[in-house]
Parts: structure tokens; C-alpha cells; sequence
């Protein structure tokens, strides 16, 4: 009675996995490629899934042929005649599997080798290098002498040369839009080439279980045309100018921030670089960009991505403090 009962619910199920299937996001997926790289990686997956589709066609047509021409007939008790030994038809079902796996393997292996090339040294592609933290990402850009974090920004229609690795423990470094997924390990370096033909923000993950706040580990990539990527740079390398009313939100950050964080152009340090942080669009990469979400997180930043590695000035900084110190990030532009 039980079970009959839960027979009710597979039609609401049914409507319902219709409806997920057409949710989604463009910009977070990668069967909606917006580059070269995930377009050849879309091609592998259709191609593979092609072959799958096919042979399940032909296994499933000549089972049903076979279980409608050759089914027991009423009165008839004759043995059909057997195959079995038939070199023909063991050599046709033998070279028959070996034709699919070198038609997938072939195209996989080249484009394995293609989309795994190093472009460091081309004069014409962007190199940066990406340093996967628990658990926000770390964006350095030594041609151009900018380091940021958070918000990877690139000019549109230009590969972008990576050189990644970790700080702590096995990350993964993935803008499904763009191009797969590639490990960042402490000490090794892995390259990645990537490139996105339009202007867009795509949304990048972690896809490497790294620990408690795994899932919180986003970032951004964001395209530009190359004369907005030009001013972007520039913006970047300009120091910003902070206005009297934020001096003491300015000196309240270097007592008790500094240390970790730093807000030039090139600086490195424990925590992400701020500079430019007032444009970023999200907070540590998951929290809407206002005042609100800001004071929450100096607060307690363990309350809103647990297991990193900030500490809380919940307990050591008066509410007013805090809120000069905003005033001194919101000029950060």
C-alpha cells in the first residue's frame, strides 16, 4: 500500500525534472561555449555521445528484430540453428568496436595536445598566473605589472596564457563557459590557455573538494574589448585617490589590515589584493557588493564562508571603526 501510494508522485516528479532541465545559467555552462577552447571540448563530448547513441540504436534494434523474428512460434519445438564459431560475424562484432574507438580516439588525442600547448611566449596572448587560496584566487599579470583577486579580467578575442598552482592544497581552476577544468597543486605549476569571443562576465568555480567553504570558492572572469581592457590596466596601475573624510578609515586599514592586504598595483600578500576592490560587482566573491555584506564580513567572516583564513574584528573594532574602514574601501575604485 505504501509503494502504491509514492506511484502518485512520479507524475509531479516527471513534470518537475522537465522543468529543471530548462534552468540553467549561460554564462556557467558548458554546453553553451563562448571560445574556441570550449567549442572543440563541446565537440568531444558530442562526438562521444554520438557514438554512444549510435550503438545503443543498433544494439537495441537488432535485439528487438532478433526477439521478433526468431520468438518461439506455437508447436514449433525445433533448435534454431546456432552461430556460435561463425568467424564472419566475431570478425565483424570484433573491428566493429575497434572503428569507433579510433574514430573517437584520434580527434581526443589531437585535441588533447592542442588544448594542453603553452602560450606563454606568444606576443600575442595575455599571461597570468593563478594562485588558488583557501578559499578565494589570486590574479597576477607580470607582463602588464598588475596583481588583483577575485575578478579576472581579459580582453575579449585574445587567448589568455595561464601558469597555475596553489598555496595550500589541491584546487581546480574552472570557467565552464571558456574551457575544462585544470588542478592548481602546491608546488607544481600547471598552463591552461583559455579565451572568450565575446564581452561578458562568466562565472568561474572551484571544482576540487578543498574544504569546508569549497562551494564558496568563485570568481569571476570578466571580457572587455581590448581598448576597455587598456583603460581597465591603467585604472589598475593609478593609485587611488582617497578623499579627506576617508584619511582615518585610510589609517584604521593599515593598523589592522595592511598586514594581510595589500592595495597597489602589484602587492602580494596573505589575504586577496583590494586594489580596485570598490568596482567589484561581489564580496569575497559570493556577497552583493554594499555596506551591509561588507560590515558582516569584517565582522565575522567565518559566519558567511567558514574555514577561512580571516580573522574576525568583530570583538576588536567599535561599529564606527568599522564603518570608516568601509568608507576607505568604497574609495578603492
Amino acid at each position: 500500500m505504501r509503494w502504491q501510494k509514492m506511484w502518485r508522485f512520479i507524475p509531479l516528479f516527471s513534470v518537475m525534472m522537465f522543468l529543471l532541465t530548462g534552468c540553467g545559467d549561460d554564462t556557467l555552462s558548458a554546453l553553451k561555449p563562448k571560445g574556441p577552447v570550449a567549442h572543440d571540448q563541446l565537440f568531444l563530448m558530442k562526438l562521444s555521445l554520438g557514438i554512444m547513441v549510435l550503438v545503443v540504436l543498433v544494439v537495441f534494434t537488432i535485439y528487438v528484430y532478433v526477439l521478433l523474428r526468431f520468438r518461439k512460434k506455437k508447436g514449433d519445438d525445433t533448435i534454431p540453428k546456432q552461430v556460435e564459431g561463425n568467424h564472419v560475424l566475431e570478425i565483424i562484432w570484433t573491428v566493429i568496436p575497434i572503428i569507433l574507438l579510433i574514430v573517437l580516439a584520434v580527434p581526443t588525442v589531437m585535441y588533447t595536445f592542442k588544448l594542453s600547448e603553452n602560450h606563454k611566449d606568444n606576443k600575442d596572448a595575455i599571461y597570468v598566473k593563478v594562485t588558488a587560496h583557501a578559499f578565494w584566487w589570486q590574479f597576477e599579470y607580470p607582463d602588464l605589472g598588475i596583481s588583483t583577486a577575485q575578478d579576472l579580467v581579459i580582453p575579449k578575442g585574445k587567448k589568455v596564457a595561464f601558469e597555475l598552482t596553489s598555496a595550500d592544497v589541491v584546487h581546480s581552476f574552472w570557467v565552464p563557459s571558456l574551457g575544462g577544468k585544470i588542478d592548481t597543486n602546491p608546488g607544481m605549476t600547471n598552463v591552461l590557455y583559455l579565451q572568450a569571443d565575446e564581452v561578458n562576465t562568466f562565472k568561474g568555480k572551484c571544482a576540487e573538494l578543498c574544504g569546508a567553504s569549497h562551494a564558496l570558492m568563485d570568481f569571476k572572469v570578466v571580457s572587455l574589448e581590448q581598448a576597455d581592457f587598456d583603460k581597465w590596466v591603467n585604472k589598475m596601475k593609478t593609485p587611488a585617490v582617497i578623499s579627506a573624510s576617508a584619511k582615518n578609515g585610510e589609517q584604521l586599514f593599515k593598523d589592522n589590515c595592511m598586514s594581510c592586504h595589500a592595495v597597489n598595483a602589484t602587492g602580494l600578500g596573505m589575504g586577496p589584493n583590494l586594489n580596485g576592490f570598490a568596482s567589484r560587482t561581489l564580496i569575497a566573491g559570493i556577497l552583493p557588493h554594499n555596506d551591509e555584506n561588507l560590515k558582516k564580513w569584517i565582522q565575522d567572516p567565518q559566519s558567511q564562508k567558514p574555514g577561512n583564513k580571516m580573522p574576525a574584528f568583530g570583538g576588536t573594532l567599535k561599529d564606527d571603526q568599522i564603518n570608516e574602514i568601509i568608507k576607505y574601501l568604497n574609495e578603492l575604485k
